[in-house]
């Protein structure tokens, strides 16, 4: 069974305005632009009244051997999202406004295709792991680490590109 080492944990929580079509674009052509093959696992949209809950799963993969995947996974939750008609550079546009939150997870993960999965072969994989690649498991695991965290810093830029004209507006990273 392959194993997956979670490298990195990040979330960004922004409450105001934001383009949601425009930032779903962005965020997964410059995942498919980084190598990742993106998979949209979850879309889950329920109307409350006039706003809406959006539930998002993505799982992008970016396999750097035969034997390392780099994952990361996008959970998007977004609460009480309406669409409004604001004045930006003296032309009226639509966007959204809510609160939207975006956690992030860099995962390595160890034989993505369970090759090495039977009793027999998992002993000779622990001894693979432990004496033989150890460093290069702890290389990639930062390499995952970073490309979390570059994908994160290219969200907070955006949403703050994206929330430059505003007037209300509030975004917490942590």
């Amino acid at each position: 069974m392959s194993e997956k080492l979670i490298a990195y944990k990040g979330k960004i929580k922004h409450k105001g305005l934001y383009p949601f079509g425009d930032v779903y674009e962005f965020l997964y052509d410059y995942l498919v632009d980084e190598g990742y093959d993106v998979y949209e696992r979850f879309y889950s949209e329920k109307r409350t009244g006039e706003s809406k809950e959006v539930d998002i799963l993505w799982e992008a993969d970016k396999r750097i051997s035969d034997y390392f995947v780099v994952r990361i996974t996008v959970l998007w939750l977004i609460l009480g999202m309406k669409t409004v008609e604001v004045q930006k550079e003296g032309q009226k546009i639509k966007t959204e406004t809510g609160t939207l939150e975006i956690i992030i997870q860099g995962i390595l993960i160890k034989d993505p295709d369970d090759i090495w999965r039977n009793k027999f072969w998992k002993f000779f994989r622990n001894v693979y792991d432990k004496f033989i690649i150890k460093k290069r498991i702890e290389d990639y695991k930062d390499f995952a680490k970073e490309e979390a965290e570059e994908f994160i810093a290219y969200i907070r830029s955006l949403l703050a590109f994206e929330a430059k004209h505003e007037t209300r507006k509030e975004t917490i990273y942590i």
